[in-house]
């Protein structure tokens, strides 16, 4: 169940911020002013989205990762730190002042 629950808010993730890259590229390269202000207004009003599908994608992960050892375990669990901290003190700030 662990393992479907991870899978299924990952993909949530993964797609929001996949959208949010496509939507910005196309909107920067092809529309007008008006439109990637209203990009970049669609992509923070979807932030209630993407932050809590990366919140539960990451408490999934480390509960599927309790109870293995191991270097390679580790060192995931070190990166992953640092990601979420990067995603909290700086990409989301970002998204706000963009």
């Amino acid at each position: 169940m662990k393992s479907k629950l991870h899978a299924i808010v990952g993909t949530i993730a993964l797609t929001c911020i996949g959208a949010f890259w496509l939507s910005t590229l196309v909107s920067e390269l092809f529309l007008g002013e008006t439109s990637v202000v209203a990009v970049k207004n669609g992509v923070l009003a979807a932030m209630w989205l993407l932050i809590p599908a990366m919140a539960a994608t990451g408490a999934s992960g480390f509960a599927l990762g309790r109870g293995r050892g191991g270097r390679i375990v580790e060192v995931k669990k070190r990166r992953m730190k640092v990601i979420a901290a990067n995603g909290i003190l700086v990409l989301l700030p970002c998204a706000f002042s963009l």
